[in-house]
């Protein structure tokens, strides 16, 4: 197994470290492909089509209690607002989930999925038991699949980013990865 030097700039000391270059691939492709599955699947069961009703996020967002309660006030008491709300959260996490199975447009799908974590993580902040719970951790993987570019190894991004659209446009390899 071959091992990779890398140097990172922390706090303004540089810190060597190494690495499995080959096994850190892989781990990567394992977390882009579970957090994937993950919102696949959490979106498609809250379609209509599938749960046998329409998703509605009125009640969670009328009884939120949270930081950000003030916020989910707003946008359940707005009608437009909470019609696009239900709208959204399934179609986004389907989504978000989509791009990150097949491994196409993978940091746009992981900024939108911290998005959603960081409200979900806010929405149900029940810390008695401390900060730390599971819509943290799904915060904390999307962050690994965006800054680690997980897409570019057995993905749909190592393949947009060789087309010649993209290679003229150089800044749209911020959204692949």
């Amino acid at each position: 197994m071959a091992t990779n030097q890398a140097t990172v700039q922390w706090l303004g000391k540089q810190q060597e470290f190494e690495y499995a270059d080959s096994v850190a691939g892989y781990v990567m492709v394992g977390v882009r492909l579970i957090v994937g599955y993950w919102f696949l699947t959490s979106g498609w069961g809250k379609f209509a089509f599938v749960a046998g009703e329409p998703f509605n996020a009125a009640g969670y967002l009328q009884n939120a209690e949270s930081p950000i309660a003030w916020l989910f006030e707003i946008v359940a008491g707005t009608p437009w607002l909470l019609e696009f709300t239900n709208v959204m959260i399934p179609l986004g996490e389907f989504l978000i989930g989509l791009g990150l199975v097949l491994g196409a447009l993978v940091r746009l799908a992981a900024f939108f999925g911290g998005v959603l974590m960081t409200l979900f993580y806010l929405g149900n902040a029940d810390w008695a038991h401390g900060y730390v719970n599971g819509d943290l951790m799904g915060l904390m993987l999307f962050v690994i699949v965006g800054v680690f570019a997980a897409g570019r190894i057995l993905g749909v991004d190592a393949y947009l980013e060789q087309l010649e659209f993209v290679q003229r446009r150089p800044w749209l390899r911020y959204l692949f990865g």
